[in-house]
Parts: structure tokens; sequence; C-alpha cells
């Protein structure tokens, strides 16, 4: 699904304690976006699953879809398109489509469903990770007794990111998101094919690259622990992180500022940032974990100095 305002619904009560992974989760307060470490015009962006949209009719189909995006490329230098939430009641569908402009990744975290990946079926349950490349018809059925839900990441790819710069006119400075790629890619007549779509038991293999599905950016995708009382450090030099905490509570610092991490929150590291995830004294924490190679920005020419005269 791609990133749409709309105006979020209360959320029902059964909603402040979904299950990610099979752990229990306890009532996720509201955490507003802060800025722990600003760099570059950027700040790391904190957010959680509460208070979702509820949408109606999601890729065609009849019916409810929760939906919370969680961070938007606009925000972000590396080809993302947006971090989303989303989720469907038991019966429920997310109608079958494609993208011609990004590269779609599903990570299921709670209930079990399948996935339709141009028109063949596929059983998936929490752990299991999808990656759909460009011109993939997929939609997802939740066929058990409880709420599908599932992380969502789209990237744009390398061809599509050429045209938004290209569309810049001259003079004018690009938007941050389109103007530094990754890498130089080769001209979009060049670049490789890639498989369809390729699914994943993301808690068996706990490390996956997305190379020969996605053509853009993404480096990796892993499951990643932190002991009780431990900490682990991200710094977002030539890449950006995306963080989804999946168990364990814990606390998310910068150089000015503290989170707190519960099932359901979401960490996102532009260009530029730093941060300290720290796992409470009781039990450590599990997150989800995207890393995004992002390029330098190019840099800008100085006038030539006036000759002294």
């Amino acid at each position: 699904m791609s990133e749409t305002a709309y105006a979020p619904a209360p959320a029902r009560a059964s909603e402040q304690a979904p299950e990610f992974m099979g752990a229990a989760m306890a009532p996720v307060a509201p955490v507003t976006p802060m800025a722990l470490v600003p760099a570059y015009g950027a700040e790391v962006i904190v957010g959680d699953v509460s208070g979702p949209a509820h949408i109606h009719g999601v890729h065609g189909t009849t019916g409810l879809t929760r939906w919370k995006a969680l961070a938007s490329g606009a925000d972000l230098r590396g080809g993302w398109e947006a971090v989303e939430w989303a989720s469907v009641p038991p019966g429920g569908v997310s109608g079958e489509h494609l993208h011609t402009r990004t590269e779609e990744v599903y990570f299921i975290l709670s209930g079990t469903g399948e996935i339709y990946l141009n028109g063949e079926g596929h059983p998936v349950a929490p752990g299991t990770l999808i990656l759909t490349g460009l011109g993939t018809v997929h939609g997802l059925r939740n066929t058990g007794d409880s709420d599908l839900d599932w992380l969502v990441i789209e990237m744009r790819s390398p061809r599509f990111d050429r045209a938004l710069a290209a569309r810049v006119p001259a003079g004018v400075p690009a938007p941050a998101h389109a103007s530094a790629p990754a890498f130089a890619p080769a001209p979009a007549t060049e670049e490789p094919p890639v498989s369809s779509a390729r699914l994943h038991d993301l808690r068996a293999e706990r490390s996956v690259s997305p190379t020969g599905v996605f053509t853009g950016p993404l480096r990796s995708i892993a499951l990643r622990t932190v002991d009780a009382a431990g900490t682990a450090e991200l710094a977002a030099e030539g890449c950006e992180h995306m963080v989804f905490v999946l168990s364990g509570t814990g606390w998310v610092e910068g150089g000015s500022g503290t989170a707190e991490l519960h099932p359901g929150t979401a960490v996102t590291l532009p260009l530029g940032t730093r941060a300290r995830i720290g796992a409470d004294r009781e039990r450590g924490l599990e997150f989800f974990h995207a890393e995004v190679a992002v390029a330098p920005a190019p840099a800008t020419a100085l006038p030539e100095p006036e000759p002294v005269r």
C-alpha cells in the first residue's frame, strides 16, 4: 500500500494489545516523533502502531484494513517510499495489485494467511518475509482466526529515482529523496532482470539479502536481539536504518532525548543520525532491522574568489 493521508479512527481496546511473533504486547502509549540527534536537517524518527487508520476497499477489495505509516520517504535519502504497518481481520484481504515503481517487503508479524504471487498461493505465518520485485502481482488473505498483521517497506527502484531527479527544473535543488542515489546505477535499458518474488523464513535464516529480487539500495533485512540490560549502537553513516520492536521493552537514546521502546515501536535513522538502543533489565529486546545504502550528497563547488585589486 502506498502512503496516503487518512484520518485515524479511534483504536479499539483489542488494538491496544496485539501480539507480534507470539509474544504478548503491553499497551503501547502513542510516541510523538522526536528529535534525538539532528543532523543534515534530519531527526531520528520514533513512532508506533497505536491509533491506526481504518480503511475500506484496499486495492479494490471489500472489507476493513487497519493501516499506519511509520516513516515517509520524504524524510529519508536512501530510496525509501514508505514504512507502514497493516492489519486485516479474519477472512480479510489486501487485494491483488502490482507496483511499477517500487519494490516491496512484507514481513508477517502475527496471524496466519496466504500470499498470492502472480496468482499462486503460499502459506504465511509469523516470521515469513516476502520480497516482491517490480511488476509482481501480489495480494494477502487472512486464513486464520485472529488478526493478520504485517510490516511493509516500499523502496523506489533506481529507474524511478532517476525519473524523479530528471523532473526537477534546472537551477532548482532536487528534494533529498531524489538527489542522493545510493550508487550510480546503469541506464534504465541496462538494468539487470530480476526474479519475480522470493519468500524467506526470517526466524530461521536471521538475515536476508534482497539481491536478485530488488534492484535498489536495500542492503539487508535481519532479526536482531539485545540481551537484558544490554545496548546496541546504530550509526547512519553511508546508510539509513529502520528498526521495529517485536518483543521486550527498552529505550532508544540520542544526543538530546530518550524514548521508550515496546513491541510495535518503530525507530528510523535518517542519514547522519546515531542512536543507542537499550533493553530493560528484566528481559531482552528483539527487533526487525532493515538497512539501506545511501551515497554521500555530491559536493557543492565553491565560487572562485574575486581577484585582489
